[in-house]
């Protein structure tokens, strides 16, 4: 057990952890928690992954508003205020979505809700992440623009969001698959 929890604390999947994602893991490896338990170890770490979104969406937000209050604003072109609206409502919308779950708490408090609000809460901070993901794009694409050039921009703005798309959304969706393909290889063999 201390073994377990040295390897959480580590950062590294602990057998434990492994366990709970995978109905067939052998029985002591699984996290001895009540369902409440659960949902409460949940929501912590869900409220930790969104205080390090948060910051990101904060900074953004105040780089864009006072972006408007520059002397070089003036000079933006109907394209590039568009985009600068854009992505200062698409900031806003990643941090109310970031900050939502917040809210969904308060709301729920004392009400025995707990796994609603961490599957309410879960969908919100992906939510959040999308849209995070195209403001980030419209910040890249406005500034570059405006510094390089229009093509500049956009192949600036495209790059950013594959990017983000690659590691916030590819690479969990292939980790979850090659986490699923020995499992369903296990049950394979044990079937034949």
């Amino acid at each position: 057990m201390d073994r377990e929890r040295n390897e959480d604390e580590r950062g590294g999947t602990p057998p434990a952890a492994r366990a709970a994602e995978d109905p067939a893991a052998p029985a002591e490896y699984a996290r001895r928690e009540t369902p409440l338990e659960r949902d409460d170890r949940n929501f912590v770490e869900l409220l930790q992954e969104l205080r390090v979104t948060q910051t990101g969406v904060q900074i953004l937000f105040a780089f864009l508003l006072t972006l408007a209050f520059t002397e070089r604003f003036t000079e933006l072109d109907s394209l590039q205020r568009g985009t600068y609206v854009t992505t200062l409502l698409l900031s806003v919308a990643a941090a109310v979505l970031f900050t939502a779950p917040a809210a969904v708490h308060r709301g729920l408090f004392r009400r025995r809700a707990k796994r609603r609000i961490v599957d309410v809460s879960s969908r919100l901070a992906a939510a959040g992440l999308g849209v995070l993901a195209f403001a980030l794009s419209g910040a890249v694409t406005l500034v570059v623009d405006v510094v390089l050039g229009r093509a500049e921009g956009f192949a600036a703005g495209a790059s950013v969001l594959v990017f983000t798309a690659g590691l916030w959304a590819a690479l969990p969706w292939g980790l979850s698959r090659s986490l699923r393909a020995p499992h369903a290889a296990r049950q394979d063999d044990e079937g034949a």
